[in-house]
């Protein structure tokens, strides 16, 4: 099955949405989404074909498209959905992007990314363009959760704190690096040495009896 951007699902219910807006002007932890299980048929299929289209999947955000596109009925679709109240605020923690049915990311921890990726906060993605960068930063393109599919044997789940230890270590030298995973390979022995101990505390380890012929 071909990956989607703007695919989304709201936790809580498990109901599908399209997501507009990953984020608000001057609210960042809130996004703008489609809920699409009640819309009208044509609307339903006008919206899917619209994502599943060359122009929806190169958006970055799918609102933009949306302001451009119209409906059977021939109006404007981010308008008509506006005024007919079918689009919801609701928090990006509160959403799950799709990009297949078996690889989801939470929307925040995805803006997060695109972040951080983008030298932005989160709140300046709804604000600056984001893909007009400086051209000093270099960054992997960033539009949905397919596009940080995990190479193999990365997982797709990694917290934000695990992405930032990663892109920290990834500024250091080659003398600072190893300095650091000597440090931390100090750390985990006396760690283990203690995990050792206290397992010993707990139940002795047995040995073996020596056969005497």
């Amino acid at each position: 099955m071909a990956e989607l951007k703007h695919v989304g699902r709201i936790i809580s219910t498990g109901k599908k949405c399209i997501v507009a807006f990953r984020t608000l002007p001057g609210d960042s932890d809130r996004c703008l989404i489609v809920p699409t299980e009640n819309l009208p048929d044509s609307y339903h299929d006008a919206i899917i074909n619209l994502v599943e289209s060359n122009a929806g999947q190169s958006a970055y955000e799918f609102g933009e498209v949306m302001c451009r596109s119209n409906f059977p009925d021939g109006s404007i679709m981010l308008a008509a959905l506006h005024v007919q109240q079918r689009m919801q605020s609701v928090g990006t923690s509160e959403i799950e992007m799709l990009p297949t049915p078996a690889t989801s990311i939470v929307l925040s921890e995805l803006n997060q990314i695109i972040a951080e990726q983008r030298g932005l906060t989160v709140g300046d993605l709804s604000i600056k363009n984001p893909t007009i960068l400086d051209p000093k930063i270099e960054v992997t393109e960033v539009g949905s959760a397919h596009d940080i599919s995990p190479a193999p044997g990365e997982d797709l789940h990694k917290t934000v704190e695990e992405r930032k230890a990663e892109a920290a270590l990834a500024h250091l030298s080659p003398e600072d690096q190893a300095k650091k995973f000597r440090s931390d390979a100090d750390r985990l022995s006396k760690e283990a040495a203690e995990l050792r101990r206290q397992a010993e505390a707990l139940v002795p380890t047995k040995k073996k009896a020596v056969a005497v012929e």
